[in-house]
């Protein structure tokens, strides 16, 4: 007897269905798995704020950086401390000029990758960018940047006590979401990057005086728990 085999197949009801759960797990599944790349990439920045603090603590005490001679230490631009650029020497009468070839620091305190600046003098990692301000000449601590070709003109005495670094996403919402601070204090500042008209992502970046309590100068209170001068509520990261 031959017998008449069909072979059963979905239904279009039964397919639709299926493809009905799949579009409800991953609306759930998708935004866990951005929120918890959003959060490491955040944890992330915290922590590379706080190697860099390490490291401008050591550059410092070590006086590896003395632009005006003086046995003071001064504090360092990203490359220099990852060692890709010579430091900052003193060109003979007390101020900063770029140094040569032996003039790089060795063994770096920051890996070399702090080194890949872009043109506008930040570093992009792991979703963040990073920038280091230092003083600029003249009594008055106006924040300056990293030069892409190294060197820079900073003010000696100023740098030998204050700097500055700041860490936001390279694409708010995609990447991260909060914007950080920290500076030779030692403390770390956040605030929440949501107000768009002040907000930090990609190349719209801080000015060094974004999380201080006014404008003009590094030596100015940070707003810790208050209004920084952008605007924006700096609280302390927890």
């Amino acid at each position: 007897m031959i017998r008449n085999q069909t072979k059963a197949g979905f239904t279009l009801i039964e397919l639709m269905i299926v493809v009905a759960i799949i579009a409800i797990i991953a609306s759930i599944a998708i935004p866990k798995l951005l929120s918890a790349r959003l959060a490491a990439n955040e944890s992330a920045a915290i922590a590379t704020l706080r190697s860099i603090s390490s490291a401008q603590a050591q550059i410092q005490s070590s006086a590896a950086v003395d632009c005006d001679s003086d046995g003071g230490g001064e504090y360092a631009f990203l490359a220099e401390l990852a060692g890709t650029i010579a430091m900052r020497i003193d060109d003979g009468a007390g101020s900063p000029t770029l140094g040569g070839a032996t003039d790089t620091l060795n063994p770096s305190v920051l890996s070399s990758f702090f080194g890949n600046l872009t043109a506008q003098g930040f570093v992009t990692r792991s979703g963040y960018n990073y920038m280091v301000f230092l003083p600029g000449p003249g009594a008055a601590p106006v924040g300056i940047t990293e030069l892409l070709l190294g060197g820079g003109a900073t003010g000696p005495n100023n740098t030998e006590i204050l700097w500055c670094a700041y860490a936001w996403p390279t694409q708010v919402g995609q990447s991260g979401n909060r914007a950080f601070f920290v500076n030779q204090e030692g403390d770390l500042l956040q605030m929440n990057n949501r107000t768009v008209a002040s907000q930090y992502s990609g190349v719209t970046l801080p000015a060094y005086s974004a999380a201080y309590s006014g404008a003009g100068t590094m030596n100015l209170p940070i707003a810790s728990g208050a209004v920084g001068f952008d605007t924006n509520t700096w609280v302390p990261v927890q």
